[in-house]
């Protein structure tokens, strides 16, 4: 499977004061000062909208909103993980089209009492994500919020290939996944126990490691759907089945079930059935999901975990898969 790599120490912080003291004008000029703007920028911040360069005439655009105490909570969290996250969520999508991410526009909603250090570790986060997957921020807006909200609109360009879309599946087909499955779900687990590690473990739920390459490099090797995992690996193979109206099954013994997982169950009195319910349903890694035509290889760091098949639905093993929940929904 793909590597994933540890998270980087957050750096020290460095403003004083609070947002309310700094002002709507302070904050968006201490935010956008003195940054590097990614390759294509005609405009950048400072304007009512920024002027970016589409190579091929298209653009492939996704956002996504991160809300406090849904998405995120700062006693588990520092700013800057909250920063990466909320990046590489929105820029996974943009991978999971098959395309290579750009830019990106940030939304921030903060209370007036937030420590102007607290924005300044979260804007840090952001570009330092956005830097691993070669994008850069060009724009956004600030407005006061009794709390912490988070949207970014990611943007990405195709380089010339077709988008690889939810809808392309066909049975026969290679069903396969790059990058780490249950990770996340496993911190988060150890998290509400009041656990802070293993630190390797609780870090992928602060912060995830989106496969970026990945999707452009499926999207090269004639992937016919694809999807990132953001509500677990059933519900979101489920999301690709119904939108190219087949079924997948997948082969337990293909799951990539992590020794490290398997010490996080043990350590928390759980089972090697927790196990593989987190690496089934456990949401937020972030991993690329894609179907391949089953006469061609997959890419390097590709693995296979099921076929596609006629009918409709996901199975495991030829079963349906019985536990619940399968996957995060909101509302439910």
């Amino acid at each position: 499977m793909c590597a994933a790599t540890g998270v980087p120490p957050d750096p020290p912080p460095t403003g004083r004061g609070t947002v309310a003291e700094l002002g709507e004008f302070g904050l968006i000029a201490r935010i956008t000062a003195d940054r590097g703007l990614p390759p294509g920028t005609v405009l950048g911040p400072g304007d009512d909208a920024a002027v970016l360069l589409a190579a091929d005439g298209r653009v492939v655009v996704s956002t996504d909103v991160l809300v406090e105490g849904v998405h995120f909570r700062l006693d588990w969290s520092t700013p800057h993980h909250i920063g990466r996250k909320a990046v590489a969520a929105n820029l996974a999508d943009v991978a999971a089209m098959g395309a290579v991410p750009t830019a990106l526009l940030v939304g921030l909603a903060v209370p007036g009492h937030t420590p102007v250090a607290t924005v300044d570790s979260l804007t840090a986060g952001m570009r330092g994500e956005a830097g691993r997957a070669g994008a850069g921020i060009v724009g956004g807006d600030v407005v006061s919020s009794p709390q912490l909200v988070v949207s970014i609109t990611a943007l990405g360009g195709l380089q010339g290939r077709q988008p690889v879309t939810r809808s392309g599946a066909r049975p026969g087909d290679v069903f396969g996944v790059c990058g780490r499955l249950g990770w996340s779900a496993a911190g988060l687990a150890l998290l509400r126990r009041g656990l802070r590690s293993p630190r390797a473990v609780v870090g992928a739920h602060r912060v995830p490691r989106p496969p970026y390459r990945a999707g452009p490099q499926a999207a090269a090797a004639g992937a016919t759907a694809m999807i990132d995992v953001s509500d677990g690996l059933l519900a979101d193979a489920g999301h690709l089945a119904q939108a190219s109206g087949v079924g997948i099954d997948i082969d337990s013994a293909a799951l990539p079930v992590a020794g490290r997982l398997i010490e996080v169950a043990v350590a928390l009195g759980a089972s090697g059935t927790q196990v593989r319910h987190w690496v089934l349903t456990g949401g937020e890694d972030h991993a690329l999901l894609a179907c391949f035509p089953a006469d061609g290889a997959l890419p390097p760091g590709w693995r296979g975990l099921g076929v596609v098949q006629q009918g409709s639905g996901v199975t495991v093993d030829g079963k349906a898969y019985d536990a619940h929940p399968a996957g995060w929904e909101h509302f439910r």
